[in-house]
C-alpha cells in the first residue's frame, strides 16, 4: 500500500494548490448562484433577506443595503454561501420561527412564513432551477469559447488506463506528444496509427510536460482490435481536436447537452438506488480529484465538468430528503393538499433527522474518497 498520494495532499505542489483554488472558486460559484436563485425569487415575493453571503465562518467584509436592509457578506471560508431569509434565518429553530409567526398579533408581511404556499414553493425551487440555468450558460460559453470535440484526434494525452505501458512509463494527462523515434508528429490519428503498428517494439516518445520536453521509452503491448487483428496499445485516449462553433449553433448544442446531462444524472441516481455501490459515489474530495484531472484536459472540458456538477447539485437538492430543498418543498406540497401547515415541531424533527443523516453520509463518502486516494485508484 502506497501513502505517497496522502503525503502529496499534505504537501501539495504549487500547481496542485492552483488546481484546488480553481476548484474551490468553481464550486463556490455553483453554490452561490444556487443561493442567488432563492434570493432573487424571495425578494420578488417581498420576503426580507437578512443575509446573503459568500463563504462561511467569520465575516471579512460586510455591506448593508440601505434600501433592503440585506447584509451582503464575504466570509473567511470561500466555499459556497447562504441566503438567510426573515423567518428562516437559522438564529432559532425552524419550529420556533414558525411558532413565533403563527402566534404573532401583527404578522410580519416580509416574513417567509407569511407568504402563500405557491410563493414559498417558488422560493424553495428557485435554487435548484438556477443550477440548471447556470449549467446551460456554462455549456454555451464552453461551446463558443473553446469549441466542441471533432472527429479528429490531437497530439494531447487524455485519460490513461491503470496497468498499461503509458501510465507505467510516466506519461500524464495533459502531456503533448511531439515526436516518436525522432520523427515529429502533429496529428493524433497518425500517432495512434504508429502505436498500433509497433506492438512489442520500444518507442522513444518526445513529450511536452508543463512546458518542459522530456523523453519516455514506451513499448506498446500487443492487443486484439475489434476486427481481430493484432495491434499495439499503450493505454491512453487522445484528446479530440476542438471545432469552433457560432453562437446560434452553440445555443442548440448547450440545450441538447443540458438534457443529456440531466438524463445521465437522473439515470445514474436511479441506478444507484436500485444497485447501491460506493464505486459510483464521490464527495467533495473525489470531485476535486476529478476537477484537477479535467484541468489537464483543457478549459473546455473543465467547464463541461462544472456544468455537470451544477446539474448534479440541482438534482440532489430536488430529492425529497429532509433538510434539502426537495424535503422542504415536500412539506409545502403536503400543506397544499391538507389545507393547513404540518405541525412545526414535527417538521423540525424530520429536518433535524435528515440533516443528521446527511452529515453521516458526508463523512462516509469522504472516507470512501480518501481510501481511493490511499489505494492509488485513478479518477478515470
Amino acid at each position: 500500500m502506497s501513502y505517497v498520494p496522502v503525503l502529496a495532499l499534505l504537501n501539495p505542489t504549487l500547481e496542485g494548490l492552483e488546481k484546488i483554488v480553481v476548484f474551490l472558486v468553481m464550486i463556490s460559484v455553483v453554490i452561490l448562484l444556487h443561493e442567488a436563485g432563492h434570493f432573487i425569487v424571495a425578494r420578488r415575493a417581498g420576503v426580507r433577506v437578512n443575509d446573503f453571503a459568500l463563504g462561511f465562518g467569520p465575516t471579512l467584509v460586510k455591506w448593508t443595503s440601505p434600501r433592503s436592509g440585506t447584509n451582503y457578506r464575504i466570509n473567511l471560508l470561500p466555499i459556497g454561501g447562504y441566503c438567510a431569509m426573515q423567518g428562516e434565518d437559522n438564529k432559532t429553530s425552524e419550529a420556533e420561527q414558525q411558532r413565533h409567526f403563527l402566534e404573532a398579533h401583527v404578522p410580519e408581511s416580509d416574513n417567509f412564513q407569511a407568504k402563500s404556499t405557491w410563493q414559498r414553493l417558488a422560493i424553495i425551487l428557485a435554487g435548484p432551477i438556477s443550477n440548471f440555468v447556470l449549467a446551460f450558460v456554462i455549456l454555451f460559453v464552453a461551446a463558443v469559447g473553446f469549441g466542441i470535440a471533432s472527429d479528429k484526434m490531437s497530439a494531447r494525452v487524455g485519460p490513461l488506463s491503470d496497468g498499461w505501458p503509458a501510465k507505467q512509463a510516466g506519461l500524464q494527462v495533459g502531456d503533448t506528444i511531439l515526436g516518436i523515434d525522432g520523427v515529429a508528429y502533429h496529428d493524433g490519428d497518425a500517432i495512434v496509427k504508429k502505436i498500433h503498428a509497433s506492438a512489442g517494439i520500444p518507442l522513444k516518445f518526445t513529450i511536452l510536460h508543463q512546458g518542459i520536453e522530456r523523453t519516455l521509452t514506451i513499448t506498446p503491448r500487443a492487443d486484439k482490435s475489434p476486427d481481430g487483428k493484432t495491434i499495439g496499445r499503450i493505454g491512453y485516449i487522445p484528446i479530440a481536436e476542438p471545432r469552433r462553433v457560432g453562437p446560434v449553433e452553440a445555443v442548440g448544442l448547450a440545450w441538447s447537452n443540458l438534457w443529456f446531462v440531466l438524463r445521465a444524472n437522473a439515470t445514474g441516481l436511479a441506478s444507484l438506488v436500485v444497485h447501491p455501490s460506493w464505486n459510483n459515489v464521490q464527495g467533495p474530495i473525489g470531485m476535486e480529484r476529478a476537477a484537477s484531472a479535467f484541468q489537464d484536459l483543457g478549459w473546455g472540458l473543465y467547464l463541461q465538468l462544472a456544468a455537470q456538477i451544477s446539474v448534479a447539485l440541482g438534482i440532489l437538492n430536488l430529492l425529497p430528503i429532509p433538510a434539502l430543498d426537495g424535503g422542504r418543498a415536500m412539506f409545502i406540497v403536503f400543506e397544499m393538499i391538507r389545507g393547513r401547515p404540518v405541525d412545526p415541531e414535527r417538521e423540525a424533527l424530520v429536518h433535524f433527522t435528515g440533516f443528521a443523516f446527511l452529515m453521516v453520509l458526508i463523512v462516509l463518502v469522504a472516507y470512501h474518497d480518501i481510501t481511493n486516494i490511499i489505494s492509488g485508484k485513478g479518477v478515470f
